[in-house]
């Protein structure tokens, strides 16, 4: 498990790296928190998984969405931003309260709402006036859908130890997806400025 938290901090930092813009200019101070937040994930760690075989489940994370090619550049701001908030969301409940250990929820909290504040900037210049559009249709609509799935899962496991185990490792999974979200926004802002 450290190798392949290993490797997933390694993707981050090389994904975030300095020089991109995402059109929108997210500080590197984005990046760093966006690490932070999953080595914090990784910190929270409670239960092997082997422990928690019988509770596995496939989330049907859109994994060709997030990886894919075909988001526009508003389209990729939108589903990282409800991705953040979702997940955001996810551990600012009573029962992930009880779940972890409340030093590290909260730093990840923070992360997480570090991470929405800055791309509430992107979200507001990029869609403009189609941002209310954008979350209820397509790409965005489907990350709401996957995180719902999510919520019904911890509630039909009673909320417990396993569910959040096998919960906390799909989050930082989606999360480490992201970087390829990122490095296409880094793509595209690109392209924009390219005579």
């Amino acid at each position: 498990m450290a190798f392949v938290l290993s490797l997933l901090m390694a993707l981050v930092l090389v994904s975030y790296g300095p020089g991109g813009s995402l059109g929108c200019d997210l500080s590197q101070n984005h990046v760093l928190v966006g690490s932070q937040n999953l080595r914090l994930l990784g910190q929270m760690r409670r239960l092997s998984l082997r422990f928690c075989l019988q509770d596995r489940k496939d989330f049907a994370f859109p994994q060709e969405m997030v990886e894919g090619g075909q988001l526009q550049e508003a389209q990729a701001i939108s589903v990282l931003h409800e991705m953040l908030q979702q997940s955001f969301n996810l551990f600012h409940t009573e029962h992930s309260s009880a779940a972890w250990d409340t030093t590290l929820l909260e730093h990840v909290r923070t992360g997480l709402h570090q991470q929405l504040d800055d791309l509430d900037a992107c979200l507001g210049e990029v869609t403009g006036e189609e941002d209310s559009a954008l979350g209820r249709t397509g790409p965005t609509l489907a990350m709401k859908t996957y995180f719902q799935g999510i919520h019904v899962y911890l509630k039909e496991k009673g909320y417990s130890d396993c569910a959040w185990e096998i919960v906390r490792l799909e989050i930082m999974r989606s999360l480490s997806s992201s970087t390829s979200l990122h490095k296409r926004l880094r793509m595209m802002d690109g392209d924009l400025s390219s005579p």
